[in-house]
């Protein structure tokens, strides 16, 4: 895939899976913050834990919203990787053919 495709693709996917993991970073967060700093309750910031976790989807669709979050975690991952790598390795190879130049003359 080139360079351009996997940015556009990469670009494309990003505004889905930011609300879900949005979400699931806020919840998680505030879960163990609350527990943590506030000493809440495990009753009081239950509701953050099932949100968390998309219980409120129900029991089918719970393990389903967990493995795309985490799918869409990993695809965002190896492709903004592999950009950076992409980018870093054309940028090396222009700064090693400006030396080639500058030191031939």
């Amino acid at each position: 895939m080139s360079k351009l495709n996997l940015r556009k693709l990469h670009r494309a996917v990003a505004p889905i899976i930011m609300l879900p993991l949005f979400v699931t970073i806020i919840t998680g967060m505030s879960y163990r913050l609350g527990k943590s700093w506030l000493g809440l309750s495990k009753d009081q910031v239950h509701f953050l834990m099932v949100i968390h976790e998309g219980e409120y989807l129900g029991k089918q669709l719970e393990s389903v919203y967990v493995l795309l979050n985490g799918l869409g975690v990993l695809f965002m991952l190896v492709t903004g990787v592999a950009i950076l790598f992409s980018t870093l390795s054309k940028a090396i190879s222009k700064s090693q053919v400006g030396k080639k130049t500058t030191t031939n003359q």
